[in-house]
């Protein structure tokens, strides 16, 4: 069986929002769309994730189909990645123990964010904002809850390349083609409580560019723009939870989205693009 998964992933570079009409995509389904939390055994370093996925989705008796888009969460991707530092085996640097006083951060936990970060802009009381890979995030993506005693947990290495090829092993397996999410939890500016974000993706355009489309009254979008990935993470975060859920996997039937199995990556924009940052740089 072949397919446009047989070939490596493509660079994100490549990749366009555009929709192009070859896609196929399932705006026009009248079916309403369904989300099924997969729950799964703790992850530990180095395992299989897609056999765990395997076994998590015959245990919720369900078998991927065409045009499903499966949400993964990152912490399970990245511990199976062995993407976890032990604290204890870490040495604080003389900026790091100044980000401990300034913030009230472990500083070795502010080293670690030293390292993963590419930009730290600054902090407040327990978290630095640092921009990592084109992502504006707390404490570059570091995590210490579901992270064994003394560990934190980082991003995983290239969420992107490897929602892609789990969407190509689910392929493989089952016959059909998938959107992959990697996805983490993050706060919006002046709001409370965490919503969903995609950090990876694959199989589908993660943004949906609608300029040149036209609204109920007939005018034409100028600047709107679909965050279809992130807007399918955060429903999936519903479920996945925040604590103890076991739930890392979400899979999610009928959803809105231009699927193409070429197509990988979430694109991002500079901190000069932002809405937020533009405006407040000019303060």
């Amino acid at each position: 069986m072949s397919s446009p998964l047989d070939s490596s992933p493509p660079s994100l570079s490549s990749q366009s929002s555009k929709s192009p009409k070859s896609f196929q995509s399932s705006q026009s389904s009248p079916k309403p769309i369904e989300l099924h939390g997969l729950k799964s055994d703790l992850i530990h370093p180095n395992d299989d994730l897609f056999l765990i996925l395997k076994k998590a989705l015959q245990n919720a008796g369900q078998t991927p189909q065409e045009h499903d888009i499966l949400v993964i969460a990152e912490s399970a991707l990245a511990t199976s990645e062995n993407r976890i530092v032990r604290l204890s085996d870490v040495v604080p640097s003389p900026k790091a123990l100044e980000y401990e006083k300034m913030c009230c951060i472990d500083a070795r936990e502010a080293e670690v964010v030293i390292a993963e970060s590419d930009v730290i802009f600054g902090g407040v009381f327990g978290v630095l904002l640092t921009l990592k890979d084109g992502l504006l995030c707390p404490n570059a993506g570091i995590d210490n809850s579901n992270a064994p005693d003394g560990c934190v947990v980082l991003y995983p290495k290239d969420p992107s390349k490897s929602a892609f090829q789990i969407a190509k092993s689910v392929f493989e397996t089952y016959g059909v083609h998938i959107g992959v999410i990697i996805a983490d939890s993050r706060t919006q500016p002046l709001r409370l409580g965490c919503t969903g974000v995609a950090i990876g993706s694959a199989g589908f355009l993660a943004v949906e560019d609608k300029r040149g489309a036209v609204d109920l009254f007939g005018k034409t979008l100028t600047v709107t723009q679909i965050a279809t990935a992130d807007i399918l993470a955060s429903a999936a975060q519903a479920i996945m939870g925040e604590s103890n859920a076991q739930t890392p996997f979400v899979l999610i039937r009928n959803a809105s989205a231009v699927f193409d199995p070429k197509a990988i990556g979430v694109p991002t924009i500079t901190p000069e693009e932002c809405m937020y940052w533009g405006v407040l740089q000019k303060k």
